[in-house]
């Protein structure tokens, strides 16, 4: 890459992470390209769907990301309670639900201080409390790996993981 063409991208992305307005779609781009764990079409739809400012910065996307890990973590606690009421939930499949309820709520607390952490930007603090939201998810799914049972929360399971990493890849753009 010839050297002007280097300075015109890092320019680009200066002003695009410097509190110039950049779309969703640049940032999605930007995390996917920072993070190849992150999945850029997920990151587009999820973010698109829950934005509450058409003029949202990196910082914006960040507290927005962990807000839907928050989400979900109160769709799957609701979830697992309506489970844990129906008479056909088996002893070992609510056992493993107890257990799952417990750590979607730990997951719950800590996507929001997740969010807290960044507001304050405090961002290691936020990353890490991302971190501990997949240990959590990890955790329910082994949950019911070891009592040999399929889990009925594996969609939830996958975008709290998805959710945090990209919570973290936008997380690692803001200057």
């Amino acid at each position: 890459m010839r050297p002007s063409t280097i300075l015109l991208v890092v320019a680009t992305i200066a002003l695009t992470f410097s509190g110039a307005d950049a779309s969703l779609e640049e940032i999605c781009r930007a995390a996917c390209d920072q993070d190849a764990r992150v999945n850029y079409d997920f990151c587009v739809q999820e973010l698109a769907n829950h934005r509450w400012d058409l003029h949202a910065d990196a910082w914006d996307l960040a507290m927005q990301a962990a807000d839907c890990g928050v989400g979900n973590a109160d769709r799957a606690i609701e979830e697992i309670q309506g489970l844990l009421v129906k008479q056909e939930t088996d002893a070992k499949t609510r056992y493993a639900l107890m257990q799952c309820d417990e750590l979607y709520r730990s997951m719950k607390i800590s996507f929001a201080y997740a969010h807290d952490w960044i507001n304050e930007r405090n961002y290691a603090e936020g990353k890490e409390e991302a971190e501990e939201a997949i240990s959590q998810a990890h955790k329910c799914d082994d949950v019911f790996a070891k009592a040999a049972i399929t889990t009925p929360l594996t969609q939830h399971s996958l975008y709290s993981v998805q959710i945090a990493k990209v919570f973290t890849a936008i997380t690692n753009l803001i200057k």
